[in-house]
């Protein structure tokens, strides 16, 4: 009878951990699978296709974007403050050049 028992036991034990890896086990083998696909897959493929120097050419003409922008905004924040100043000495000569105004009769 103990033997029995321990039997059971064991044969619960064991249906309980295989409970527990099958849907890992059965993970494990659908990627086992999809990654023989795949390398099917990239065994009928061409020859990829060399991309280094084209990300070198998009690196640099970015790199020179970039440098342009930034001289493109240095020169426009320039230009503001030139614009300022010229306004702001404009009104000052157009106010000497105006003559005053009367004060009120006394």
């Amino acid at each position: 009878m103990a033997e029995e028992i321990d039997h059971a036991a064991r044969d619960a034990l064991a249906e309980g951990l295989m409970g527990l890896l099958r849907p890992a086990v059965e993970e494990v083998d659908e990627r086992v699978r999809t990654v023989r696909y795949l390398k099917r897959i990239s065994e009928n493929q061409q020859v990829p296709v060399e991309l280094d120097a084209y990300v070198k050419k998009l690196n640099n003409a970015r790199r020179r974007i970039m440098l342009a922008n930034n001289i493109l905004q240095n020169t426009q924040d320039r230009l503001g403050k030139l614009h300022y100043n010229v306004s702001k000495e404009t009104a000052k000569r157009k106010a000497l050049m105006e003559p005053p105004s009367p004060g009120p009769p006394s």
